[in-house]
């Protein structure tokens, strides 16, 4: 049987907080090829930047519902987490982005997860009014 603790360990802090993990180099080299992309795009996003090359946002519907605006005011570009204070004047500009839009549809809904703390903000669009909610994640 192998004994875990010789390959792997958790690290914590003298407050009991988890700090890290520590692998030992045999079962490195056994995960490495399959765990370096993740490992990549999880440093990426903890530095504020969405990987941009794995970027799989439905801009298709944000188009679609573009085309056919309807509200008594224009298209909304802006983005704003009220959980970390991210925020940007036209999240489709933004490179890399600051916002990843995961969801459009016709009805007006309108949904972004923040890069920078993983906070998702729906943006409800009314006739006459746009309604903003957050909702936040823990890490």
């Amino acid at each position: 049987m192998i004994n875990k603790d010789k390959l792997m360990q958790d690290l914590y802090d003298r407050d009991g907080q988890l700090m890290g993990v520590w692998i030992s180099a045999p079962l490195w080299h056994q995960i490495e090829n399959r765990v370096e992309k993740e490992l990549q795009n999880a440093l990426t996003s903890l530095q504020g930047e969405a990987p941009a090359k794995d970027i799989k946002e439905p801009l298709a519907d944000w188009d679609l519902l573009k085309k056919y605006w309807d509200f008594k005011y224009p298209v909304d570009m802006d983005v704003y987490c009220e959980y970390c204070g991210n925020q940007t004047k036209n999240w489709e500009q933004d490179n890399p982005r600051k916002f990843l839009l995961k969801a459009a549809s016709l009805g007006g809904l309108v949904t972004f997860q923040c890069v920078h703390c993983s906070s998702r903000i729906l943006k409800k669009h009314f006739k006459d009014h746009i309604k903003v909610e957050l909702m936040t994640t823990t890490k």
